[in-house]
C-alpha cells in the first residue's frame, strides 16, 4: 500500500491561489513515478468528481471545470504531486483528496478541506 497526505488546504478569497501538495510514501513493490494519481474533490451534498489526474508518463487530464485555473504536476524525484489552483471560485469549495492507482492498487489520501469565500 502506498500512504498519502495532502496538505495546502485553507481558506481563501474569490480570484485567490492555492496549491495543494500530494506526499506518498510507503511504496513496497514499486516505486512512486509508475503510479497514475489524480486529484478529486466532494462538495456537502454532491458526488466525489474528478479534478484532475496525470498518468505514470506525464499525460494530465482535468476536468472542464477546472481548465485554464489548475495545474497537475509531479516531482517523482520528491514523491510528490501538485495541484496548483488559481482564480479560485466559491464553486471550488470541496474536500480534496488525492489518490494513487497502478495495476489493482488503489490508494487515497484523507482529504484537505478547501473554502473559497470572501
Amino acid at each position: 500500500q502506498v500512504q498519502l497526505v495532502e496538505s495546502g488546504g485553507g481558506l481563501v478569497q474569490p480570484g485567490g491561489s492555492l496549491r495543494l501538495s500530494c506526499a506518498a510514501s510507503g511504496i513496497i513493490f514499486s516505486i512512486f513515478s509508475n503510479y497514475d494519481v489524480g486529484w478529486y474533490r466532494q462538495a456537502p451534498g454532491k458526488q466525489r468528481e474528478l479534478v484532475a489526474d496525470i498518468t505514470s508518463s506525464g499525460s494530465t487530464n482535468y476536468a472542464d471545470s477546472v481548465k485554464g485555473r489548475f495545474t497537475i504536476s509531479r516531482d517523482n524525484a520528491k514523491n510528490t504531486v501538485a495541484l496548483q489552483m488559481n482564480r479560485l471560485k466559491p464553486e471550488d469549495t470541496a474536500v480534496y483528496y488525492c489518490r494513487a492507482r497502478r495495476r489493482v492498487a488503489d490508494s487515497w489520501g484523507q482529504g484537505t478541506q478547501v473554502t473559497v469565500s470572501s
